[in-house]
């Protein structure tokens, strides 16, 4: 690979870094073919996108994007790279599916927005709900006070008709 190539794969990776919301890197050394195009596939659906990029050429795009620096710790082996800019732990939770299943794909380090966590934490990272649930359960919360209220004012609408209609009984009687 000569010069101009490798400038041109640390502008793409700096390109993905700067664009994403979170960082993902594991290990894919144990991964046969079939597995790792099924991952992608997993990662495609959830608009992440995940390379292989060599460890020295991803260590010179951190510097120039400075940002992520903690991961350049974790760059040796066989590394693979989950890039998420929309959903930021859709990687945590396809890679934790995967591994229990059959533990083939080690989470290394990752970072979520500016914060860093090591490997051991793909269980909790993979639990916490995605922007879409945490907005869902928002709005869900906002609703129910006024459902609450539009349900009290029913309730007294309803039993004023019963009494009027009970009324007008008593007095048709």
């Amino acid at each position: 690979m000569n010069k101009n190539e490798k400038s041109e794969l640390i502008a793409q990776a700096k390109e993905l870094i700067d664009n994403s919301t979170a960082i993902y890197l594991t290990d894919y050394a144990k991964i046969n073919v079939a597995d790792i195009s099924d991952l992608r596939n997993q990662f495609r659906k959830e608009g992440v996108k995940y390379k292989v990029i060599k460890n020295t050429l991803f260590k010179r795009a951190l510097v120039e994007s400075g940002k992520f620096e903690k991961l350049a710790d974790h760059l040796e082996g066989m590394t693979g790279f989950a890039f998420a800019s929309t959903n930021p732990v859709a990687p945590a939770k396809i890679i934790k599916k995967y591994n229990d299943a059959s533990q083939k794909l080690p989470l290394k380090a990752c970072y979520i927005e500016t914060q860093y966590y090591d490997g051991s934490k793909l269980a909790e990272l993979a639990a916490l709900p995605s922007k879409e649930e945490v907005i869902a359960g928002i709005l869900g919360s906002l609703n129910s006070p006024a459902s609450g209220i539009v349900g009290a004012i029913s309730a007294v609408i309803r039993d004023l008709v019963s009494v009027v209609d009970e009324v007008s009984k008593k007095k048709a009687a």
